[in-house]
């Protein structure tokens, strides 16, 4: 399901591409809403009847009562009711009347839960979920450049609003027009010239409705942006409450808060008051036809052209429901406005093109050596603004290359292009001789293990943040990723031991507990190659020894990347390639690029690091 959804190629730029869009996504669910229409034809077939048995009797009480010859239509109840005495004949109209509203009953009880289990059920839960599956494997470059809050409206209100083109569009769309034919047809048939001179309304009904469309769609974008600032609001400040509390800042927070949500709530009562205003014109006009109906119909059952059950009160049941009918298209228009809003948001994220997937004749990895190589790499978010020039560096199996640079160098995009969260723009980086863009991308991320500088951990068991990247591992083997990881000891004194759940991003742990458990996630596969991305950066100096502990255990017989800036770490290194502006401007180990002007020597000065005693290089 997930890929039917997912299987268009561009984004709709109009409304009716919109629509023939969500139309092609409804046609999916073909079956079910069929099978809905199917009830509502039955429904709508069963209050025909009941009007008309009504119109009968009151024309058979009239023919008793001797103001009328003896009714003729419909022939087929007229010939079985003459069977029965006079009160037996009314006995067994209301009867039927009673029957027909039994069933109906029934089928409106059918029709909500139907219609909740296809809309609500599969709809809503298959769409939520195309978009959460093509979240999870659009590049980091979409995420740079989409706010959090408008990526998490998208997948909850912004489907919703396709759900409601369904139901309250689509299907509802269908009966009405459904009704209408009917409704028609069944007014013609009783009398052509009143049914139209009481629908004259009707062209303008629709004219106002184009024309509330209009105004109103607009609006409806707005409303969701501002839906998406309240969002972005709400979880930058619940993510930052350590930062406001710090600060004192909660009022002005609180006050921020409130007003994103008075504009949201100001910009709602401005759609909702068009829609108010609306609605009551539709219903107006529709109501016009009454009149039409009591001076003209009036007239033609005085002069014994039309009967008055069979005739004048089937029709204004009949216009009634017409114009009921009608007075729903104030909803649907709104429907129509809310959906092709929301739709639009969707699809933007549904259509975007996967930058990092497997090629069809992919190279299959099944475990490396460890040898990273970079051929003249190039990388650039953005045109004309290069992060990465030239970039040639071997890293050979087995041996640790540390990463220094000041920010914006672009060590942690070195250590990207690996994992291939992004592509390079220029030149090759290579795993073995296999160009990674060549790999099976489950490949290549097996046989890598990343420990990132600030480690996400999630709200579950501490096993199973361990067991993340390798929910197939055995209790043995995460016991002994965490030994080599020295996080066994702390695990094992918390009272749940590695059944602990840990709170919302693992803050019921100290930072240093947190990095340990990143590094058993890391190492739990047994991976020939580990990237780390200064793991020890927001570590107090106490806390850095164990971790630095941890990973030297974990380092041992693997290819390692890792960028660091402090030397405890950088001395572990069996080379230091120095990256200043995206190139490499030095190389060598610790102690060569301590005898070396250059940043290296600067930032071993800076840490307080004795250089008297090394021989200065040009």
């Amino acid at each position: 399901m997930t890929e039917r959804l997912n299987s268009q190629a561009s984004t709709p730029s109009t409304n009716w591409q919109l629509i023939q869009r969500l139309l092609a996504l409804s046609w999916q669910y073909r079956w079910d809403c069929i099978r809905l229409l199917v009830g509502q034809a039955i429904l709508l077939a069963t209050a025909l009847g009941a009007l008309q048995l009504a119109g009968v009797g009151i024309d058979l009480i009239r023919f008793h009562l001797g103001q009328i010859p003896q009714p003729s239509q419909p022939a087929w109840l007229i010939e079985r009711l003459q069977l029965l005495e006079p009160f037996s004949q009314l006995l067994a109209l209301g009867g039927f009347i009673v029957v027909l509203a039994l069933l109906r009953a029934g089928l409106n009880f059918w029709y909500a839960v139907e219609s909740g289990r296809l809309i609500h059920q599969r709809i809503v839960v298959d769409l939520r979920t195309a978009v959460y599956d093509r979240l999870q494997r659009l590049s980091f470059r979409f995420f740079d450049e989409h706010a959090s809050g408008s990526l998490i409206n998208r997948v909850t209100g912004d489907v919703q609003a396709v759900r409601a083109f369904v139901d309250g569009v689509l299907i509802q769309f269908i009966i009405l027009l459904l009704s209408l034919v009917c409704y028609l047809a069944f007014m013609f048939h009783l009398h052509v010239g009143l049914t139209l001179a009481c629908l004259a309304t009707t062209p303008v009904m629709w004219g106002v409705t184009v024309a509330f469309s209009r105004i109103v769609r607009p609006r409806y974008d707005q409303h969701r942006e501002l839906v998406d600032r309240l969002i972005l609001t709400l979880t930058e400040s619940l993510q930052g409450v350590q930062v406001v509390k710090g600060f004192g800042r909660e009022s002005d927070e609180i006050e921020k808060f409130e007003r994103a949500s008075r504009a949201v709530r100001d910009h709602q009562q401005a759609i909702f008051w068009r829609v108010t205003i609306f609605a009551p014109i539709i219903q107006q006009l529709a109501q016009l036809n009454l009149v039409v109906l009591l001076a003209y119909g009036g007239y033609l059952v005085v002069s014994d052209r039309l009967a008055l059950g069979t005739g004048l009160v089937v029709f204004a049941g009949l216009l009634q429901q017409f114009g009921s009918q009608v007075s729903n298209l104030s909803s649907i228009a709104n429907s129509v406005q809310q959906s092709l809003s929301g739709a639009r948001r969707v699809f933007e994220v549904l259509d975007v093109p996967l930058e990092i997937t497997s090629p069809v004749d992919a190279e299959s990895l099944e475990h490396a050596r460890g040898e990273i190589r970079f051929e003249q790499v190039e990388f650039a978010y953005r045109a004309g603004e290069p992060i990465l020039s030239g970039i040639d560096l071997t890293v050979a199996p087995g041996r640790t290359v540390a990463l220094l640079g000041a920010a914006g160098a672009g060590k942690t995009t070195l250590l990207a292009l690996v994992a291939r969260f992004h592509d390079p723009t220029g030149g090759r980086v290579l795993i073995d001789g296999h160009d990674v863009k060549r790999l099976r991308l489950g490949d290549l991320r097996r046989n890598l293990g990343i420990v990132f500088q600030e480690s996400f951990l999630f709200s579950n068991t501490i096993a199973a943040n361990i067991a993340f990247g390798t929910p197939e591992a055995t209790a043995e083997q995460i016991r002994r990723a965490a030994r080599i990881a020295a996080a066994a000891d702390f695990i094992e004194r918390l009272p749940e031991g590695y059944e602990t759940v840990l709170g919302e991003y693992g803050l019921n742990l100290s930072g240093g507990q947190r990095q340990r458990l990143a590094i058993a996630r890391a190492i739990l596969a047994d991976p020939p190659i580990l990237l780390l991305d200064d793991p020890v950066a927001s570590l107090d100096p106490h806390t850095e020894q164990e971790v630095l502990a941890a990973l030297t255990s974990a380092m041992e017989g693997r290819t390692v990347l890792i960028v660091a800036h402090r030397l405890s770490t950088l001395r572990q290194a069996d080379e230091v390639v120095v990256l200043e502006g995206g190139r490499i401007t030095q190389r060598g180990t610790h102690d060569e690029l301590l005898r070396r002007e250059g940043h290296y020597r600067e930032v071993a000065l800076s840490q307080g690091i004795d250089v008297e005693g090394a021989e200065v290089q040009p």
